[in-house]
């Protein structure tokens, strides 16, 4: 599988700000990934590919970011904007901000919101949008903030620009988000915390203004990117497939436990460490699946995975309720009704809400045939070809060009299990 996008995204950040060094192995080559490796060049890094596939990035340290000569484009890719965005908020540089225009309708103020009161200065579009200009702070101020979203690139953001506060920065959660940030702010020697508060609220502590030191990165398989082959081998009769080496970090997990819960042959093996990341194989078999209710509380560990969730719910037998979602209206797209859209264009009934959708399964019985609207989105056009897999009908997505966004070889790692794509997308 291609390698982990959140970890690729942080390995370039953080070896940007150690002194020295650091070595990637696994990183994710997708127009996002690549797009952040451009960004830390231009704030000051050297980032280079080796013919051997590995990346060696040679930081500044913190505190030692270059004021950019030109914007720092981010193409489709929020993840590298926002974080990007709390590390040159720490920092007394200005930097501009652009991306692509699926990138420019999605919102920044649950960022810009935090940063600005560590001392950042923002210009931006009506609703805090790309393209924007930000001023980082003259000092960075150490807060606390608890966070009214279960983002982790908002918790993210606020840690990368403490590193470069005095003090402690503090962020707080009532539900817990994905840590690879803090993992990783470990691993390159910072002081960081997280304990359980009042109230079962989880507070991540940093000590601000360490001499972080390089060390090597191996980037797990994608556990979002995984769920595409896994879905679509439990979809498709007579499937059996070894997925290899993703993480299976509790807090990216989530789609994993909901299709087990379903009724899924998902076989975990060797499962292992690597760089701080449980790391497993696993084994999935064609099943047949049930509807279930998805617990609201899981959403934050499989929230880029709903859409193909609601594929594979298209095929169980009775009704997938999938509530406590509202985080996807402001995604690539807005998933929730890119993803109700297109099931209903193939034969599948969806009752949608404000936070969520309940898909009724259809056994297996899926008529397929319909055109999908993808709105720019890489896993909406992703989860829709998987579900032509298994219906009666081929299905057609309007633009799959975006895919290499994060999957840069889809189309050719699924053509290998037996997939047959026609159109644009060869």
């Amino acid at each position: 599988m291609p390698g982990d996008k959140s970890i690729s995204h942080r390995a370039l950040i953080l070896g940007t700000l150690a002194v020295g060094e650091t070595r990637i192995e696994g990183l994710l080559e997708g127009e996002d990934v690549l797009a952040t490796a451009e960004c830390m060049r231009r704030l000051g890094a050297r980032v280079n590919r080796l013919d051997d596939g590995s990346w060696r990035v040679w930081g500044v340290g913190v505190g030692g970011l270059r004021e950019p000569a030109e914007p720092l484009d981010f193409g489709n890719s929020g993840t590298g904007a926002r974080l990007v965005m709390g590390l040159v908020a720490g920092h007394p540089i200005t930097a501009t901000f652009v991306g692509d225009a699926s990138l420019s309708r999605r919102p920044m103020g649950r960022v810009i919101n935090p940063l600005t009161e560590m001392g950042a200065y923002f210009h931006a579009r009506d609703g805090g949008k790309l393209p924007l200009t930000l001023t980082g702070a003259r000092p960075a101020l150490p807060i606390s903030y608890t966070s009214p979203v279960a983002s982790a690139q908002v918790k993210s953001a606020i840690l990368l620009a403490g590193l470069n506060a005095p003090g402690k920065t503090t962020v707080i959660e009532a539900t817990p988000t994905r840590d690879h940030t803090e993992r990783m702010l470990r691993a390159f020697g910072a002081e960081i915390e997280a304990k359980e508060g009042p109230g079962g609220l989880v507070e991540i502590r940093l000590t601000g203004q360490p001499e972080l030191s390089p060390c090597p990165i191996t980037v797990p398989g994608d556990p979002s990117s995984a769920a595409f082959p896994v879905v679509a081998a439990l979809l498709t009769p007579g499937s059996e497939i070894v997925v290899k080496g993703i993480t299976l970090n509790p807090h990216r997990a989530g789609l994993y436990t909901t299709l087990i819960e379903m009724g899924a042959d998902i076989e975990v093996m060797n499962q292992r460490d690597e760089g701080g990341e449980p790391v497993a194989d696993l084994r999935v078999r064609s099943s047949r699946l049930k509807g279930v209710d998805v617990p609201p509380a899981r959403a934050a560990s499989m929230i880029d995975e709903y859409p193909v969730l609601a594929i594979a719910a298209a095929f169980a037998e009775g009704e997938t309720r999938m509530l406590g979602i509202h985080e996807l209206r402001v995604k690539e797209s807005d998933r929730i009704a890119a993803t109700a859209s297109g099931l209903r264009a193939n034969g599948i009934k969806v009752h949608e809400s404000e936070d969520g959708m309940v898909v009724e399964g259809r056994g297996g019985d899926v008529a397929g045939g319909g055109r999908i609207a993808t709105h720019m989105d890489h896993r909406i056009a992703m989860s829709f070809l998987i579900m032509g897999l298994a219906a009666q009908k081929p299905i057609t997505v309007d633009d799959a060009s975006m895919i290499a966004t994060s999957f840069p070889d889809f189309i050719g790692l699924m053509r290998g299990l037996g997939a047959s794509f026609a159109g644009q997308a060869q």
